[in-house]
């Protein structure tokens, strides 16, 4: 049996591209209390107290501040959770996303 060569076999392995990112954007009120939107950052958005005071008082001067960035699904179910905990204390607290 003659001997043949041998090329390594190359694999092509399809490249999987990541998911798009998403901002959520709190939006500043004039009736939502700063102490409520501190308490939903902190409780949605895993933030501590500072930071959540910075993102509040951010939104408050500029009219809107970026709260964090995340997949498509995540970012519209915390900004659900958001929700729904302004709405049971009847509050009109928004949050928004777009792709970053």
């Amino acid at each position: 049996m003659p001997h043949a060569p041998t090329t390594p076999r190359t694999e092509a392995r399809p490249k999987t591209a990541r998911p798009p990112l998403y901002k959520v954007i709190l939006l500043n009120d004039d009736f939502t209390p700063r102490d409520f939107v501190v308490t939903v950052l902190k409780a949605v958005f895993r933030m501590g107290e500072g930071e959540a005071l910075g993102v509040m008082l951010a939104a408050h001067q500029l009219g809107a501040a970026v709260v964090a960035v995340f997949t498509r699904e995540i970012a519209e179910e915390k900004i659900l959770r958001a929700h729904e905990m302004a709405a049971a204390e009847d509050h009109p607290l928004t949050f928004t996303s777009e792709k970053e």
